[in-house]
C-alpha cells in the first residue's frame, strides 16, 4: 500500500510540474532572462544622458536625439522615422557665466533661462538691486521703477533657510523647527503681498523692470532641497535672465540688504536659429495578422534643459527602448503592430502626442492599448483603469503573466478615473482610447530631479528601470496576443466633492504648431 502511494504522489508531483512547465510561456521567459542578463538600458542612457544632452523643444540637441533614437532602433531591426508635428522657436544653450566681482570675486553657481537672447561674449556688468520692502502702492512703485536702470534686479524672495524640511525635522528641536516654518510662512505672506501692491505679480512685473531699464533678472527657483532649483524659461526680450542656486543668490541678498552693493558680470552666449521644424519619433514592430490594431509604448522625449533630463523623461524613454528591443528580439512578428512613440515639446503642453492623435485618427481607432511612463526612476507601483468598466477583465488578465516579484509591488485600482492631462496618455484617453499610466514610485522627484538643475544620469535606479521594461515589454506582448479587441466603455463618472457636479470625461485638445515665436 505504502508503495502504491508512494507512486501515486510521484505521478501526481510528475504531472504537476508538468502542467507548470507548460504554463511557462518561452517568449516571457525569454524576455525576463534578457532584461536581466543583458540589459541595455545603462548603455542607452549613457548615451542619451551624457552624450546627447538635454533635449529642449527647438534646439539642435532634441533633433540630435531624434536621430540617434532611430539609429539605435536601426541597429536593432526595428523601423524608425521623425514625423514632423510643428514648428518652434530655434535656439541653442551656450556658455553661461556668472561671476561677482564686487565686493569680491566669486564665480557664481547658476544657469540662463531658455529662449533667453544671448548677452554676447562681453556680457553684462552691472550692480545688484533688491525690490523694495514695505511697498505702499501702484503709485508709488511707479516711483521708484526708475531706480532699476542699468541694474541687475534680484526678483525672488530671500529664503531663510537653504535646507530642506526633511533635514530640519531630523536634527532640530520640535521648537527650532516650528519657529523656523512660522517665520518662513510669515516672510511668504509679506512677500506676496508686498509684490501684489505693485499692482503686478511675480510673471508681469518682469517685462516691466525690462522696461524701466533693467539691465538684467537674477531669480532663484528653489526646489526645497539641497543646491536644487527648477529651471524653465525666461520672459525678457533683450535683457538676461539668470536662475541662481539658492545658497549663491541670498548671499548677493544679503549684501545688497546690507549696503556693501554687489556687482555680477553675466555672460550668456546663446543663439538663436529662426523657426525649426518639430518632431515625434516613432518605431514600429509591424502587426502579422491585425496590423491595423496597435499597442502604443508611450513616453515624452523632450525636456526641459538645466540638466540632462534623466528622470524626466529620460527614464521612460529608456524603458520604452528597451522593451521594443526586446520584442523584436523574442517576439518579432506580433499579432498587433507595436508603435513606440517618443514624442516632443511634452512640458510646453503635451503637444507631440496631441499633434499625433489629431494626425492619427486610424491609429487612435485602432488602438488595443497605450502604455506611458513618465514620472521619475522608480519601479512602477501603481496602474488606474482610467475610467474604463471593463479594464479590470483586460489589464488584470495581461498582469497575471508579469514575473511576482514585479506585480507584488505594483497596487491597482479598477475601474479608476481619467487622467486630466499630466502626461502624453491623457492625449489618447481624451479621445476616448485605452491608454493607461504606468506609476512609479518618486525617489524624491518633485523636489530633486523633476525640471532641475539636478535632473542627472546619476539619479538613475537602474534596477527599478529594468523592472518596468520587463513589465511593459510583457504588457505589450500580453495586449498583442489577446484574442479580444479591449472594451472601451466608459464609467458614469462620479461627483466632484470640491464642485458639487458630476464630472465629465477630459475633452480633446489641440496641439500648439507654432511655439515659442510670440
Amino acid at each position: 500500500m505504502k508503495r502504491i502511494i508512494g507512486l501515486f504522489i510521484l505521478v501526481f508531483a510528475l504531472s504537476f510540474s508538468n502542467l507548470i512547465a507548460q504554463d511557462k510561456d518561452p517568449i516571457i521567459e525569454a524576455i525576463v532572462k534578457e532584461a536581466n542578463e543583458n540589459s541595455q538600458l545603462e548603455n542607452i542612457g549613457h548615451e542619451l544622458m551624457d552624450v546627447v544632452g538635454p533635449r529642449l523643444v527647438g534646439t539642435p540637441q532634441m533633433l540630435n536625439a531624434h536621430n540617434w533614437a532611430i539609429e539605435k532602433y536601426k541597429s536593432w531591426g526595428i523601423n524608425a522615422k521623425k514625423e514632423k508635428w510643428g514648428e518652434w522657436r530655434g535656439w541653442e544653450r551656450g556658455i553661461t557665466h556668472i561671476d561677482m566681482i564686487e565686493p569680491r570675486v566669486q564665480s557664481l553657481r547658476g544657469t540662463q533661462l531658455a529662449w533667453n537672447p544671448s548677452t554676447g561674449s562681453k556680457g553684462v556688468t552691472a550692480e545688484v538691486i533688491v525690490l523694495p520692502e514695505n511697498i505702499k502702492d501702484s503709485i508709488s512703485f511707479q516711483k521708484w521703477l526708475p531706480n532699476v536702470k542699468g541694474k541687475l534686479v534680484l526678483i525672488s524672495m530671500k529664503q531663510p533657510t537653504g535646507r530642506p524640511d526633511y533635514n530640519w525635522e531630523e536634527f532640530a528641536t520640535e521648537e527650532s523647527f516650528q519657529k523656523m516654518k512660522d517665520k518662513r510662512d510669515a516672510q511668504t505672506k509679506a512677500w506676496r503681498e508686498n509684490i501684489r501692491k505693485t499692482g503686478y505679480n511675480t510673471r508681469s512685473i518682469i517685462p516691466v523692470l525690462e522696461n524701466a531699464g533693467a539691465a538684467g533678472i537674477v531669480a532663484s527657483y528653489w526646489s526645497r532641497g539641497f543646491g536644487v532649483n527648477k529651471i524653465f524659461s525666461a520672459r525678457t526680450k533683450k535683457i538676461p535672465t539668470v536662475d541662481l542656486e539658492l545658497e549663491d543668490y541670498t548671499m548677493l541678498y544679503r549684501l545688497a540688504e546690507s549696503g556693501h552693493t554687489p556687482k555680477l558680470k553675466i555672460v550668456a552666449e546663446s543663439k538663436e536659429l529662426g523657426r525649426v521644424p518639430t518632431f515625434n519619433t516613432i518605431a514600429e514592430i509591424k502587426g502579422s495578422e491585425k496590423p491595423e490594431e496597435y499597442i502604443i509604448l508611450s513616453a515624452h522625449f523632450d525636456s526641459w534643459d538645466g540638466a540632462t533630463g534623466a528622470t524626466d523623461n529620460g527614464t521612460g524613454t529608456l524603458v520604452m527602448m528597451e522593451a521594443m528591443r526586446l520584442l523584436k528580439k523574442f517576439y518579432p512578428n506580433p499579432k498587433r503592430t507595436i508603435i513606440a512613440g517618443h514624442w516632443g515639446s511634452e512640458e510646453q503642453g503635451l503637444n507631440g502626442s496631441r499633434a499625433f492623435v489629431e494626425d492619427h485618427p486610424e491609429v487612435v481607432d485602432g488602438l488595443q492599448a497605450l502604455f506611458n511612463q513618465d514620472n521619475g526612476t522608480g519601479r512602477v507601483v501603481r496602474i488606474s483603469g482610467g475610467g474604463f468598466l471593463n479594464s479590470y477583465d483586460y489589464l488584470s488578465r495581461w498582469l497575471y503573466a508579469v514575473p511576482n516579484d514585479i506585480t507584488e509591488h505594483i497596487e491597482t485600482t479598477f475601474p479608476g478615473l481619467p487622467g486630466g492631462g499630466g502626461s502624453d496618455y491623457a492625449s489618447f484617453l481624451a479621445k476616448g482610447a485605452p491608454a493607461f499610466n504606468l506609476s512609479a514610485l518618486n525617489w524624491s522627484y518633485w523636489n530633486y530631479t523633476w525640471h532641475t538643475n539636478r535632473d542627472t544620469y546619476d539619479k538613475i535606479v537602474f534596477d527599478d528601470v529594468r523592472n518596468n521594461a520587463i513589465l511593459t515589454a510583457i504588457l505589450a506582448y500580453m495586449a498583442s496576443e489577446d484574442a479580444e479587441k479591449t472594451s472601451r466603455e466608459q464609467i458614469v463618472l462620479p461627483i466632484n466633492p470640491r464642485t458639487g457636479e458630476q464630472r465629465t470625461w477630459p475633452e480633446p485638445r489641440s496641439p500648439n504648431r507654432d511655439g515659442g515665436t510670440n
